[in-house]
């Protein structure tokens, strides 16, 4: 006889279903997801072409951005060959261009320093080939060309700030070992180090801020020792660090640089010269760069790139390497608009690429005389390079042509490869760095919306007669749905999508056609069609940030009805934009001081509205009809929570505190989670197996509060009512990391926490779990079945009175479980849907495993029994036995085989069919799909044979056509046969 399988075997096995489902087919890869594969905004001084196999002619085109990401693109296509995130997923601080990128000419490594750590990388594969971590952070990493084992070693500059100390160490290259170590302990600001063929040099500031003047240290190549140090120039010379441009690193002739506070002269020092000579520079400079070459074998030249307001001059300098004497050898025109300079090596020569709006132009350190020069081609508009690095081969043969390419970044953050004047590549880096997005409807014609407003402002009677004269009207719209009919036809056989006519946008009958708009820290905003892989429609630059410097924004919404989007940032700076074209309809500049403290979306009376919550929580008062109708949470000063109510006085409505809630002494908030704006409830409760009815607890007014202290690790999530600020549970998690994030996301009756822990088993004190926990509870509005509680059938209540007097508060009944997770995870969201029917996924990026995953809600479900098998009746619910570790299976992870980086925020969006949730993460790439928790249920699949339906159907036509008249004639020769 066989053996039936057991009933928990059974659950398991339909559990596995869904994940199946859940897995993404090949063929639906690139169709319903999109993937930006980014490296961030290339840096001028760690942007480079290097081969990276000596016997090969092939280069790669290296860069570590400002996001932090260490990268390789193939030159060819302008694909990433390899690339690694130094920044981490940890909210990494260090400031834009203090990550340091170099390659030795001729070796298979890329060397890198990034906060406190240097790594060596293979230049071809991305491998790691060392890793060396140190106390301080990184000022300045440079290759030594030249030693005595003829090989190349890696110099590190260090700044131990608790110290005081500078330290610089120079690593073996292959292993990371340190060969020798410098300290000093004067206090002065490092700077760079430069090498020659002979010694070594570290430039400090010394002195003050707005008095400095530079300290050069010469050290001995092969032990470190100090040589010499001299102090060039006064201390009226430079105000900060700023003012400094060091380059020439690794050359024969190294040279520090720096201008005066008005940009009117540039000072040029020779290394181990006590010197400098001073040159002028063009009227009106704003900005000043230096290009150098960085072999030793090259020549002692260097470009001056001045910039000014409308144009950019560059200046050719020589040195005479025997007396250190610096000479002007000619001028390079001033042309209007932006520019940029390159410099380029082929053994002793050095060449100098110009790339402006226009054209391309190679010259030569030599003379002013034109080696080459290539218009742009390719373009529909005006490339504006802000810097770029070029590769110069000179081609065999009589002529001595020469072939040119090289990256530049433009003013609209594209990375740009230009080869003899084509754009052969452009890069959107721009779209990395994102800070806010959200979603928006593709807005509906501007006359049709007109329409549909005057008819709902008519009486019946007109409405009806407009109507009918509007639809006479789009008769002459006939013509070209009939014309179209044939390619929709045929795109829906094919499971293929239809263009849009002219590239303009439409909706379509799913939902699955919308616009993603988002705002970066540089101050760009762009819009992204997520119904055609995520393309951009527009790019708009709403403000010009500084270097150094992000667009903090604090909130973003869209307004549907007239089809804009409002961003408010934290500098009280604010602009509104067409939602389809990008149009600026208003926008205000950010100011020098922080005024906002964050925003919140309220209900007014003349609409859904972003409210600015100035700091320490001020609000202050508001017109009557943008006065919010609900109770707004604010941040005060201390750190505690403030219900804020706004009270009508004639045109006015004053704020007015309702109600503080303050944390306990030694705790801060780290997380705060609340409803999102569209959360459809299906059902108002749960049926059991048992048939009876838990009643969920469907409080709008409710946040999640995560507080943590920092003394004793223990975090504490509270639940709180918004109007009462009632404490409606608390729950206690020990042994929880501060230093770690912790992230909550709450929807429905229920909310999640995630955090790093340390558990201990409850049946065996001395033994404990530590790892990455998620904790679930879910709100019911009693502990019994078929109760609704002290609240009961009640279609209103108040959370400022009790019910009565001895029960107090209707508090919710809690039900908590934790579980451990097989990885860290961040960014937490869950998905949404029209009706709220299908289960329920939460969302969150794997930041080790590059990949974000759903977690099924079921699978976190606490009520799941604990230390036994589930009953009949539990199974037929759905629940099985508990089990703490959830590892992560690679059929749940919805980026599949994709290596998503840097993600910082999920948002998602319900489509119009109920089993589709849209879903949008951003941080450093981008990424975009579309997930079904509960399977498609609602259209069909790709999988589907529309051509063998059709196929069928046809053939039962023809079939039917063809027989009808046979069978007919059958008929009719019988009854004339039939005996009378």
């Amino acid at each position: 006889m066989l053996a039936m399988p057991s009933a928990t075997t059974l659950l398991v096995g339909l559990l596995a279903l869904p994940l199946a489902v859940r897995a993404v087919f090949r063929d639906e890869v690139g169709h319903i997801d999109y993937h930006y594969q980014l490296l961030g905004l290339p840096q001028r001084e760690t942007t480079f072409f290097h081969r990276p196999r000596k016997d090969e002619q092939g280069s790669l085109l290296y860069t570590l951005s400002d996001e932090g990401v260490l990268g390789a693109v193939n030159p060819g296509t302008g694909g990433v060959v390899w690339r690694q995130f130094l920044a981490g997923d940890n909210n990494n601080e260090t400031a834009v261009g203090e990550g340091f990128a170099r390659a030795g000419e001729g070796e298979g490594w890329v060397a890198s320093a990034y906060g406190g750590e240097v790594h060596a990388w293979d230049a071809v594969t991305g491998r790691n080939t060392f890793w060396a971590r140190f106390p301080g952070k990184v000022k300045d990493l440079e290759v030594m060309e030249m030693t005595e084992a003829e090989r190349k070693d890696v110099l590190v500059l260090f700044e131990e700030e608790e110290k005081g100390e500078t330290v610089l160490r120079r690593l073996n290259a292959p292993n990371g070992d340190v060969v020798w170590e410098f300290r000093e302990v004067t206090k002065d600001m490092p700077l760079q180090v430069s090498t020659n063929v002979e010694k070594v040099f570290v430039v400090f500031l010394k002195g003050t801020k707005g008095a400095y003047s530079l300290k050069v240290t010469t050290l001995d190549t092969l032990t470190g020792k100090r040589l010499d140090e001299l102090v060039i120039g006064t201390k009226a010379d430079l105000n900060d660090e700023g003012d400094i441009m060091l380059v020439g690193a690794n050359s024969a002739a190294p040279i520090v640089a720096w201008t005066d506070a008005e940009h009117t002269a540039l000072r040029v020092n020779v290394l181990g010269l006590k010197t400098s000579q001073e040159f002028p520079l063009v009227e009106g400079t704003v900005e000043v760069e230096i290009h150098a070459p960085h072999l030793i074998q090259s020549q002692p030249h260097f470009l001056v790139h001045s910039k000014t307001a409308t144009g950019n001059k560059g200046e050719v300098y020589h040195i005479d390497l025997k007396t250190g004497h610096i000479a002007k050898a000619y001028d390079l025109p001033l042309l209007p608009g932006k520019g940029a300079f390159a410099t380029s090596s082929i053994s002793a020569n050095v060449y100098f690429t110009r790339i402006t709006e226009d054209e391309l132009i190679l010259v030569s350190s030599q003379s002013h005389g034109v080696l080459g020069r290539w218009p742009l081609k390719n373009t529909n508009s005006k490339v504006a390079p802000i810097h770029a690095v070029s590769e110069v081969i000179k081609k065999a043969g009589a002529d001595g042509s020469y072939a040119v390419r090289s990256a530049a970044l433009t003013a609209d953050d594209e990375w740009a490869l230009v080869r003899n004047g084509e754009i052969g590549w452009t890069r959107p880096e721009g779209l990395s760095g994102g800070v806010a997005a959200t979603f928006a409807e593709i807005p509906e014609s501007e006359e049709l919306a007109k329409s549909l407003e005057q008819e709902a402002h008519s009486n019946p009677v007109q409405a009806y007669i407009h109507r009918v004269k509007r639809h006479i009207n789009d008769l002459h719209y006939l013509p070209a749905y009939l014309n179209n009919v044939p390619a929709r036809l045929i795109s829906s056989i094919a499971g293929t999508d239809v263009t849009s006519s002219a590239g303009k946008l439409s909706r379509d009958s799913f939902g699955f056609h919308k616009l993603v708009i988002l705002a970066t820290k540089r101050g760009m905003v762009y819009g992204l069609d997520i119904g055609n892989s995520g393309a951009a429609v527009w790019q708009k630059r709403a403000f010009q940030i500084s270097k150094g410097q992000k667009w903090d924004v604090k909130g973003i919404l869209v307004n549907e009805s007239s089809g804009e989007v409002t961003i408010l940032g934290a500098h009280n700076d604010f602009v509104v934009l067409k939602t389809e074209t990008g149009q600026v309809i208003s926008a205000q500049a950010p100011s020098f001081e922080v005024t906002t403290q964050s925003t919140a979306l309220i209900d007014t009376a003349s609409g859904p509205r972003l409210l600015r919550i100035g700091l320490d929580g001020k609000i202050g008062d508001l017109p009557v009809d943008k006065a919010p109708k609900q109770t707004v949470v604010t941040r005060g000063a201390d750190g505690e929570l403030k219900g804020v109510v706004f009270i009508p006085d004639g045109t006015t409505a004053h704020e007015s505190t309702s109600w503080i809630f303050s944390l306990p002494e030694n705790q801060r908030v780290v997380s705060i989670a609340t409803r999102p704006s569209h959360d459809a409830v299906a059902s108002i409760g749960r049926v059991l197996g048992d048939r009876t009815v838990k009643y969920k607890y469907l409080n709008p007014n409710t946040i999640v509060v995560a507080a943590i202290d920092d003394k004793t690790w223990t975090l504490t999530v509270y639940l709180l009512d918004t109007v009462s600020g009632q404490i409606l549970s608390s729950a206690k998690y020990n042994g929880v990391d501060p230093t770690k994030p912790v992230e909550c996301a709450m929807a429905e009756n229920w909310f999640v926490c995630s955090f790093f822990g340390q558990y201990t088993l409850r049946d065996n004190s001395a033994q404990s779990l530590k790892g990455y926990q998620i904790a679930v509870s879910d709100l019911y509005e009693s502990e019994e079945t078929n109760d609704r509680g002290p609240l009961g059938g009640a279609s209103t209540f108040s959370s400022l009175d009790p019910v009565d007097v001895p029960t107090g508060v209707a508090l919710p009944s809690v039900v908590s479980q934790t579980y451990i997770m097989g990885a860290p995870i961040s960014a937490l969201q869950v998905s949404q849907t029209r009706q709220g029917i299908t289960t329920r996924h939460i969302l969150a990026y794997m930041p080790e495993n590059h990949g974000i995953m759903g977690i099924p809600r079921m699978l976190l479900e606490p009520r799941r029994p604990v230390g036994r098998d589930a009953t009949p009746a539990e199974i037929e619910e759905g629940l099985f036995r508990y089990h703490p570790a959830i590892e992560i299976d690679p059929k749940s992870v919805i980026t599949h085989e994709r290596d998503v980086v840097g993600i910082k925020k999920i948002i998602t969006s319900p489509a119009i069919v109920e089993s589709t949730s849209l879903v949008f993460a951003y941080g450093v790439d981008i990424f975009g799909t579309r997930v079904t928790p509960s399977f498609l249920f609602d259209i069909l699949g790709k999988g589907f044979n529309k051509v063998s339906l059709v196929s069928t159907v046809l053939a039962l036509f023809v079939g039917v056509t063809m027989l009808g008249p046979m069978v007919r004639k059958k008929q009719i020769n019988l009854r004339w046969s039939a005996p009378m």
